[in-house]
């Protein structure tokens, strides 16, 4: 029977989570074993395809585990997914308000879709179910402020993309304060790309710098989507800056920036946004790749405690799948699965006081998953971002940057320093 102490206790670990739920499926005297319905809403074909498959993976991956410690008090998990194509609001919202009429969803586990203006949160509230997503937006955080008691149920799986911003000059202050990058001037140039979440992380950089010790050299938005390059590579070769921040984040175009910007390299860092955590990144940009640096607020870290997901989930769906994406909705539906378990069962939609006790529980819980540790900010209902926003590790999850430093082989994690498993290295087409 499992003790008391571990369920005030609140701090949950990836590899406890398996024996925490068949405890209390152990002691509870479910009669009903019906599936319980999870939705997801994820871009299945379009220009995000590569993501979303990585997020279904993630799914159906713990929902086998979840199964296999005897489900949610007895009752399986069944996992339907809709297809959001090239996503926006009105595709996305009426992906979610299919899975809930058609199969009573009480949870929504998405991973990432843009151009919603966060009317997820509305379809959940209006519902009355329990939405996870990672869309990695401040704008979740400023849209639940609104009024927290109608979004009570809408909780962001990771740090909302702001905290790259300072993240990113944090971690370029110290690179440049140690002996492996001598940074020729305190320049750096900005290129975002026309979509939220690149702009937020470009004007958090530029608003930032000055704190930091860097100016701005050029701060050049970009068309989403774009593989075209070149005047804004010629710009940067006409005032080379110690580092050049691409917060456009689609791996196709970032490796084609590559590919064109080694044509006549200069001598500045290349840091790009998430897109570099995909396959087809390293596919597409090949040799090219090497040097890049990269960070993500979420992924799944090259520790021994994730190691038997890395392994499990490769061994699944191939070598060349991206677990560091996957992670996310794996991790997001285990921490639903055990509050539900807590609460006492799913609830359904409309079923409001239900509902609001395994919200309550998702806020309680501190969760140590594969990416790091979930804790829920009560003021924006998203994660907590270490270092820049929390200093204890144990209250927050890694904002990680990550090195490509040979393309056939998965990127080297070089910061935060608790984490790092390698060092930085010159970028080749330093001269």
């Amino acid at each position: 029977m499992m003790k008391r102490r571990a369920m005030l206790q609140g701090v949950i670990g990836a590899g406890a989570a398996g024996t925490l739920l068949a405890n209390i499926n152990s002691t509870a005297r479910a009669q009903d074993t019906t599936p319980i319905p999870v939705g997801s809403a994820l871009p299945m074909s379009g220009f995000a395809a590569a993501d979303g498959i990585e997020f279904k993976n993630g799914l159906d991956l713990a929902a086998e585990e979840i199964n296999a410690a005897g489900g949610i008090l007895g009752r399986p998990i069944e996992i339907h997914v809709e297809d959001t194509k090239e996503m926006g609001a009105d595709i996305v919202s009426q992906a979610m308000q299919r899975l809930i009429d058609r199969f009573s969803t009480p949870v929504l586990m998405n991973g990432y879709n843009v151009g919603t203006n966060m009317i997820e949160m509305d379809i959940a509230a209006d519902n009355d179910v329990i939405m996870m997503h990672y869309n990695t937006l401040i704008s979740h955080n400023e849209k639940f402020k609104t009024d927290p008691d109608r979004y009570y149920g809408c909780f962001q799986g990771d740090p909302p993309e702001y905290w790259y911003g300072p993240g990113c000059l944090n971690f370029l202050k110290t690179l440049s304060e140690g002996d492996k990058w001598k940074a020729p001037n305190k320049k750096i140039a900005i290129i975002p790309s026309a979509n939220e979440y690149s702009i937020v992380i470009a004007n958090a950089i530029r608003d930032k710098a000055t704190e930091y010790g860097f100016e701005i050299s050029l701060f050049e938005t970009v068309p989403f989507p774009t593989n075209q390059w070149g005047p804004t590579l010629a710009k940067l070769r006409q005032d080379p800056p110690a580092a050049i921040i691409v917060t456009h984040f689609l791996p196709q175009d970032l490796a084609q920036f590559m590919v064109q910007f080694l044509a006549q390299p200069i001598n500045s860092l290349v840091y790009m946004q998430y897109g570099p955590s995909l396959p087809a990144f390293r596919e597409i940009g090949g040799e090219a790749v090497n040097g890049v640096i990269y960070s993500t607020v979420v992924g799944c870290l090259p520790d021994d405690f994730s190691k038997p997901f890395r392994e499990a989930y490769r061994a699944k769906f191939g070598p060349n799948s991206a677990y560091i994406t996957g992670s996310q909705t794996y991790d997001g539906l285990w921490m639903w699965a055990i509050a539900a378990a807590i609460a006492g069962g799913p609830s359904e939609p409309f079923n409001k006081e239900q509902t609001q006790k395994v919200a309550a529980a998702l806020r309680r819980n501190v969760y140590r998953g594969v990416n790091g540790t979930y804790r829920a900010d009560p003021a924006g209902q998203s994660t907590y971002c270490y270092p820049t926003q929390v200093a204890d590790p144990s209250l927050g999850m890694p904002h990680q940057f990550l090195q490509h430093q040979d393309y056939k082989t998965d990127p080297k994690l070089i910061a935060p320093a608790l984490y790092a498993t390698d060092s930085f290295v010159l970028p080749p087409w330093f001269k």
